[in-house]
């Protein structure tokens, strides 16, 4: 060994990493979902694609400037943009080593998702008492399968979280719960992401076709 080696200090790695990263098995779990967000941004790219030729096919139905309600998806847009921030607040307390503030970050998160969905299954009822249901014309098959489809996956998102929510109670912040955490984040901001392209393409382009 050089004297040069023998002057360098041991350094730990793992030190400025993040509790969520700490560990190779989490790294690789994170590294696994990234590539899950990418295969599902693939499905939906499919479903955008799909309404994008068939929105103009109403068959004598409801157009999309008939159908949709800009108050409606406007709060459903804000209330989603708030819940995506509130849940990067829960991350940065997570990091910080708060529990009680991550628990409260993430319920408040939750509360707002639930609004999200609250509103989008208003929608989707008045649609179908006033005849605009699924069958009625490729427009509304195409407009109902991807915005349900997001739909269910912001619903998968507040199971997980409230129970992410009760494992964080149980157990407080490990490796474990700081890399779920991490992941439910990941998955949340990425909903948030294809909602913003869903009020581009289906109601803000509907609105001005």
């Amino acid at each position: 060994m050089s004297v040069l080696e023998q002057r360098l200090p041991a350094v730990d790695t793992h030190d400025d990493l993040p509790l969520e990263y700490a560990h190779e098995d989490d790294a690789l779990r994170i590294f696994g979902f990234w590539v899950f967000l990418v295969t599902d941004m693939l499905l939906f790219s499919c479903v955008f694609a799909t309404y994008v030729i068939l929105y103009r096919h109403t068959n004598m139905g409801p157009t999309p400037t008939q159908l949709f309600d800009v108050r409606g998806f406007t709060a459903e847009t804000l209330i989603l943009l708030t819940s995506s921030f509130t849940s990067g607040i829960g991350t940065y307390e997570m990091r910080r080593g708060h529990r009680g503030a991550l628990i409260g970050w993430l319920m408040v998160t939750w509360i707002l998702g639930a609004c999200f969905i609250g509103l989008e299954v208003s929608e989707f009822v008045a649609d179908v008492a006033s005849g605009a249901t699924m069958s009625r014309s490729a427009f509304l098959s195409a407009f109902f399968t991807l915005v349900g489809m997001h739909g269910c996956h912001v619903s998968f998102g507040l199971l997980w979280m409230l129970c992410l929510m009760i494992q964080l109670g149980v157990k407080g912040i490990t490796h474990v719960t700081a890399r779920k955490v991490f992941i439910v984040g990941l998955y949340w901001h990425f909903l948030d992401v294809v909602w913003v392209f869903i009020f581009t393409v289906v109601y803000l382009i509907g609105e001005l076709s």
